[in-house]
């Protein structure tokens, strides 16, 4: 089954979807892989971008996270001839696995994967209950203890913020008295809680968990933070015509992307009130349309494209400027990524 980002299961007409590449024609096609290229696939997942990349003639580097993912991905090693390196990383270190020559490409898709969420153990799913995990790295603090453990006011952050969830407080609250009894262990349980005190609405056409939910994915994995990181680290990485591809599926993590190819895109900055004082040079060139969104003949085959968007930029000769994580206008990234555990 595929999911959507808080982690309700859905079901194509067709019936179950394990895992399905996002935009795979259009993510190729910026891509532009060729023999002889290296391209790098920050998030290898399932290998379904990997495996296109290599049929393209390209040598892949692949990164991820998850050593589950890792593990999974040595069949398609071996099979490669030695056109296939995974590395078991974050996609935010992906300057230091790249050649000295530089990439060719980098490719990045954003979010929980569908095994992952497919896997109760990971405790990624209300849907199926198993432990309250959600650590794509399986090391680290869990959402358990995020639950558990954090002040209210930091819980209220993560859920507002992070999973865009219009009852923050009330949540937040009934966590606290509850866990001053008994701490939440599974899925399920924090699930209930939820829903006991924001009640499904016939209108609703999601669980009222799945806020929640996906905030504390994203705030266990540091999401935003690692996905900022990784646009600075692409464009240090990627020679002159080297191209990045993002696929989000998030309105923050797009809002991310948006906020970095606008500021690298080389257009003058200033008030609309003053002259305009800067000009920086231009780092990406924006490549086709500024967003790409699945035709629908996809998202009604592949639900988890119904909300993905892929913006991509071809690297220039101008040097990398510093990183300057103010431009994304978010919160600190590096204190929300520790805050309340």
């Amino acid at each position: 089954m595929a999911a959507n980002a808080g982690g309700d299961q859905v079901q194509s007409d067709g019936g179950p979807v394990r895992h399905i590449p996002v935009l795979l024609k259009e993510v190729v096609a910026a891509l532009e892989p060729r023999a002889g290229g290296v391209i790098l696939d920050g998030t290898f997942g399932a290998g379904g971008y990997t495996s296109a990349l290599l049929a393209a003639g390209s040598d892949v580097i692949a990164l991820d996270r998850d050593p589950t993912a890792i593990a999974a991905g040595q069949e398609l090693v071996e099979k490669s001839g030695g056109h296939l390196r995974l590395i078991h990383s974050q996609f935010s270190q992906l300057a230091d696995h790249a050649p000295a020559e530089g990439l060719d490409g980098v490719v990045l898709d954003i979010g929980v994967s569908s095994m992952q969420i497919d896997e109760a153990d990971r405790g990624f799913s209300f849907q199926r209950n198993g432990p309250l995990d959600m650590r794509m790295s399986v090391s680290g603090v869990t959402a358990a203890d995020v639950v558990n453990r954090a002040k209210v006011g930091d819980l209220i952050r993560i859920f507002g913020f992070l999973g865009e969830e219009n009852h923050p407080g009330r949540i937040a609250r009934a966590i606290e008295k509850r866990r001053l009894t008994e701490p939440f262990v599974t899925t399920r349980d924090l699930a209930n809680l939820i829903e006991s005190v924001n009640p499904r609405k016939a209108k609703d056409k999601i669980h009222p968990a799945t806020r929640v939910f996906q905030a504390l994915r994203i705030f266990v994995n540091d999401e935003l933070g690692e996905l900022a990181q990784a646009l600075f680290a692409a464009e240090r990485a990627l020679k002159p015509g080297g191209r990045l591809v993002v696929v989000t599926f998030h309105s923050l993590e797009d809002r991310i992307v948006k906020q970095y190819f606008a500021d690298r895109s080389g257009k003058a900055s200033g008030s609309r009130h003053l002259p305009m004082v800067e000009v920086k040079a231009s780092i990406f060139d924006p490549i086709g349309k500024a967003m790409i969104a699945a035709s629908e003949e996809e998202a009604s085959i592949n639900p988890r494209a119904r909300s993905a968007k892929l913006r991509a930029g071809i690297r220039s000769e101008a040097p990398s400027r510093p990183a300057d994580y103010s431009i994304f206008g978010l919160p600190d990234l590096a204190s929300l990524a520790t805050m309340g555990a």
